[in-house]
């Protein structure tokens, strides 16, 4: 072999391996408020560590994102990695071949079946997207307040509406900020938030999508006696009042206890000026085992039509580390790493949400898989029957049989 042979054999491998190396990824999201932390902490943070690869966060308006995802994949100019919304969104994402299978992916064996619940397949053999984080509800409380009144956090139904009862008879505060306006609320806040510990969280949630169970079972319909007792508690008006009303009652003090989602912990750092302190929702009797709703909510993908897949999967790995789940936690308090890395959180609020996770069983809102495909919609009758119950207009019992007859009318396994 010639010298100059041997030297065009080598420059076009130190050619090959750059190309391997070195890698432009562009992440495609709707979480537009997070842009700076994208750029600030976690991409320098990942580009520190794998300097042959540079990372572009290019986010859309939240409630463009799905159509402008749509359009960019369909025209082949859609970003290496996509951020995924749960479930049936970014399911159909996977099924018309835009997500790439990630099941294999080596950072998937640092999460649950229950945190890959909201990108997997309904049989759950193949995962699309890397769970990045969830939501945990609860009751978010005004510390100065329980302490004004000499309040323990309750830790059973009893106690809890007997704390609601003392709130209530001092009359300082109102016991809880809940309006029933916007729907939405009663049952993200209130039936999805309590009902786990009457279902027992995954094993009541599967086995309604198996048929094994019936919304017109007691575990079902439980949840909806309790929140029928809710109206006695939320303040005069409560039926007129908004989610932003709720969230402003709070912060300015003036209740002292709030059917909460961790999404709030910023805000409300921001706003109020009273000390907090977040309590799980009480089980019903003493020596019950826990369960907590523990939502997915953002996860992300590979476009199958990157051309680095190798990057992209070297990203992936990395969202799966402890040094992600830290940096994301930590940035944006309230949401929670969904792996099963160690991760310490400075807000103590959210230190407090997470640290549920050690007592109780994880579980997910319960319409939110398979059984909101369909007409009546699941999740929108759930909204609609908890502000029913709640102001009296309509029985649990009655909600309850309303809800099942509706799924019934299209879901197989319940037919």
């Amino acid at each position: 072999m010639t010298l100059k042979g041997a030297l065009l054999i080598t420059t076009l491998l130190g050619a090959t391996s750059a190309t391997a190396q070195d890698a432009e990824l562009t992440i495609e999201s709707w979480r537009n408020d997070d842009l700076t932390i994208w750029q600030d902490k976690i991409i320098p943070a990942f580009e520190a560590a794998h300097p042959g690869i540079k990372v572009k966060f290019t986010p859309s308006a939240p409630a463009e994102y799905n159509a402008v995802l749509n359009s960019k994949l369909d025209a082949g100019s859609a970003g290496d990695l996509i951020t995924c919304r749960p479930f049936d969104a970014s399911l159909a994402l996977y099924e018309a071949g835009h997500l790439a299978d990630l099941s294999d992916l080596e950072g998937m064996g640092s999460f649950s079946d229950v945190a890959k619940s909201g990108w997997s397949t309904d049989d759950g053999a193949h995962t699309f997207c890397v769970p990045m984080a969830s939501v945990i509800h609860g009751f978010i409380y005004n510390k100065d307040a329980f302490a004004e009144l000499g309040l323990e956090v309750p830790a059973t139904v009893d106690e809890f509406f007997a704390v609601l009862d003392k709130i209530k008879e001092d009359g300082s505060y109102i016991p809880m900020a809940m309006g029933t306006n916007d729907q939405w609320e009663a049952a993200t806040m209130g039936y999805n938030n309590i009902g786990p510990n009457y279902w027992k969280g995954e094993q009541g949630r599967l086995a309604l999508i198996e048929g094994e169970q019936k919304l017109t079972d007691e575990p079902w319909v439980d949840p909806f006696r309790q929140l029928a007792k809710w109206s006695a508690y939320l303040g005069d008006g409560y039926e007129a009042q908004t989610y932003p009303d709720s969230q402003n009652i709070f912060t300015l003090g003036r209740a002292a206890i709030y059917p909460a989602g961790s999404w709030e912990i910023s805000g409300f750092n921001a706003q109020a000026d009273f000390e907090m302190g977040a309590f799980k929702p009480p089980v019903p009797n003493a020596g019950d085992a826990c369960y907590i709703s523990d939502h997915t909510d953002i996860g992300i993908g590979m476009n199958a039509a990157t051309t680095h897949p190798e990057a992209a999967k070297t990203f992936l790995n990395w969202v799966a580390s402890s040094e992600f789940a830290s940096i994301f936690a930590n940035e944006l308090p309230g949401f929670f790493p969904l792996s099963n890395a160690e991760v310490e959180l400075r807000d103590p609020l959210a230190q407090e949400m997470i640290s549920w996770r050690d007592a109780c069983a994880s579980t997910i809102r319960s319409t939110y898989q398979i059984l909101s495909r369909g007409t009546p919609n699941l999740e929108n009758e759930t909204w609609n029957a908890s502000v029913a119950v709640i102001k009296g207009a309509e029985a649990p019992e009655a909600a309850a049989q309303r809800l099942q007859d509706g799924l019934a009318s299209w879901y197989e396994p319940q037919k």
